[in-house]
């Protein structure tokens, strides 16, 4: 089965207004400079490279962003790799109807929603051993079966870069989740938190080698390393061009990380984890997202970084622009 009885669609928050601080920092050109850096070195290059490309790419924009970057969105919505939405929030109703559109319509039996952040990137064949997985779900779903067609789909193993290294990382509900259902009455993979979906449907996990990287940056505040350190050289087939400036560290830095790195990180994620809990219990998710926004303004009164790219490799340079973004679909 090739997945074909699907409609699959990509989903990413580019810029997309947030209440709190973290709305002040993603209006920072600064922010956004960075963002569209790495937009272009890792996410759509990793979408580009998909060995299955039998699905739909929706990326959200704010329609207050400065002119410079609708000026670049302009020139990317030529490529047709994505279909650029621009909108100030996001409702449930508006993001059914979008993929409608996007869509024309359901034209299979079921709807395949994915999560992609930004920065982040996939495997070549992410997307067809996730369809493949949803084909051989979807197959299982009898007429007569009352129970809500839905599953949160993960492909647990991915890698984690940051700056120069590789670990390699076992995620079971990590944030490049997926949810598989009936056309009827979607609630796509956005419907809560990555870590949450299991709390309101039933989950499936898709065997596969390192399907997704996440990428480790100054302007991230919720990822963190994690996993163990590893060589690039065996990944870069899978990741083409987004590991080929790494070199494989030696023995002594993965003797390191083995006696000292990865217990140290082990210990962190624990107290974090702990902390988080506490946060949850007595606040709520409501709370932990205000603890978060607090944290990120925080972090990012002084930052600063560059994003690595292969010797040789340039950006594409954001320009004034001369028109408005006509391929540019602005929500009602």
């Amino acid at each position: 089965m090739n997945g074909s009885c699907v409609d699959h669609v990509l989903l990413t928050r580019f810029n997309v207004p947030t209440p709190g601080p973290e709305s002040l920092i993603r209006a920072q050109d600064g922010w956004l400079l960075q963002r569209v850096a790495l937009f272009e070195r890792f996410c759509q290059p990793s979408v580009a490279y998909q060995d299955n490309r039998n699905f739909h790419w929706i990326v959200y924009f704010d329609p207050e962003s400065p002119s410079w970057l609708l000026s670049w969105l302009h020139d990317w919505g030529r490529d047709g790799l994505f279909h650029p939405i621009l909108r100030t929030k996001i409702s449930a109703e508006d993001l059914r109807t979008d993929l409608r559109e996007i869509i024309s319509g359901p034209t299979r039996a079921a709807l395949l929603t994915t999560n992609l952040d930004n920065d982040d990137a996939l495997a070549v064949d992410f997307v067809d051993h996730l369809q493949r997985a949803a084909a051989t779900i979807q197959s299982s779903w009898t007429q007569d079966d009352n129970e809500a067609r839905r599953i949160a789909m993960y492909v647990p193993n991915g890698l984690i870069r940051q700056g120069d290294l590789v670990y390699r990382r076992h995620d079971p509900r990590n944030a490049f989740c997926s949810v598989l259902e009936e056309w009827t009455d979607p609630v796509t993979c956005w419907t809560d938190w990555h870590n949450r979906l299991h709390l309101t449907m039933d989950e499936g996990f898709v065997g596969s080698p390192a399907g997704w990287l996440q990428v480790i940056h100054g302007t991230n505040v919720s990822n963190r390393v994690q996993g163990s350190l590893v060589s690039p050289h065996g990944h870069r087939t899978r990741f083409p061009g987004l590991l080929d400036d790494l070199t494989s560290p030696g023995p002594a830095v993965l003797a390191r990380d083995i006696a000292v790195g990865r217990p140290v990180r082990v210990l962190r994620e624990m107290a974090r984890g702990v902390a988080k809990r506490a946060v949850l219990a007595l606040a709520g998710t409501e709370g932990l997202t205000t603890a978060k926004d607090h944290l990120e303004h925080w972090k990012h009164r002084g930052w600063h970084f560059s994003v690595p790219r292969p010797e040789g490799s340039t950006p594409r340079i954001p320009r004034a622009p001369e028109q408005a973004p006509d391929q540019t679909r602005r929500g009602r």
